[in-house]
């Protein structure tokens, strides 16, 4: 049976989406049968990430309400063979989307994969409450920022409160991934230190993953930065934390402030 993930956040435009597919490309690359689900109906973006968006026929919205079977909707991806796609709708809002109905998809889904990571949508409405309702764990993305920390605290409250596993007095497994790390801001005190973040959520820390270009150029080729350039910072931080849900013993590496050419320049001078 497989895991059941919910990647989620309190404030929007943290990376979930992004590293919803970054980690579920470094899983499928690990082995493990793996589909990505986009719960934010109506601001779909995991397939674009995914590179999926012309392939998209069928959706989430399509299965729960039994327009088409979870075989119709389901996307495999071309790079990966296990690696596969539930897209959100586009046309629809969050309220098509029931109880009872994701209960239904998720349940099918835990018979055919190892990971079922759901991309959640920012916030604490409903689309965000269905997304976590049958997680098993949950990674809580956060920037090194006062209120997306605060919002992310929100988060923790909610997974231990409103999930099915909370009603039967069980927890959901939390994972905090720090997401735009700049080492040399930090230092300076112009973001959050690992440090502060942690003392704030009070969970266990997943991966950092750093500022970089390689991030935002992956998800503009449509490609998951794991799988578009898997020799970079940001790819191998997040192999690293895939290695970790897996139960791995990786070591955490925090992220080198990296120096513009005239930033080494003068410091060689210096010398």
């Amino acid at each position: 049976m497989a895991k059941v993930l919910v990647v989620t956040s309190g404030k929007g435009g943290v990376g979930k989406t992004t590293s919803t597919a970054a980690l579920g490309a470094a899983l499928a690359q690990q082995g493990e049968k793996v589909v990505v689900v986009d719960f934010d109906v109506g601001l779909r973006n995991l397939d674009l990430i995914m590179g999926a968006e012309r392939r998209v026929v069928f959706d989430l919205i399509n299965v729960v309400q039994g327009v088409a079977k979870l075989s119709q909707a389901l996307i495999r991806d071309k790079r990966l063979e296990n690696l596969w796609l539930l897209p959100a709708s586009q046309t629809r809002d969050k309220d098509a989307l029931t109880d009872e109905g994701v209960r239904l998809v998720i349940e099918d889904l835990r018979t055919k994969f190892d990971w079922v990571l759901c991309d959640s949508p920012a916030g604490i409405e409903r689309g965000a409450t269905l997304a976590m309702r049958y997680a098993d764990e949950a990674v809580i993305v956060a920037n090194p920022e006062v209120s997306s920390v605060r919002d992310a605290d929100r988060i923790i409250g909610m997974l231990d409160s409103k999930t099915a596993k909370a009603e039967k007095g069980e927890q959901v497994k939390k994972h905090v991934l720090i997401t735009r790390y700049d080492t040399g801001r930090a230092t300076r005190g112009e973001m959050l230190n690992i440090d502060d973040i942690l003392e704030i959520l009070a969970t266990p820390l997943l991966g950092i993953i750093p500022e970089s270009q390689d991030v935002l150029r992956a998800s503009n080729v449509g490609s998951p930065v794991t799988l578009n350039n898997a020799a970079s910072t940001p790819a191998r931080a997040y192999a690293d934390a895939a290695r970790r849900l897996n139960g791995e013993s990786v070591a955490m590496i925090v992220p080198a402030e990296r120096k513009s050419f005239m930033g080494r320049l003068l410091g060689r001078r210096a010398a």
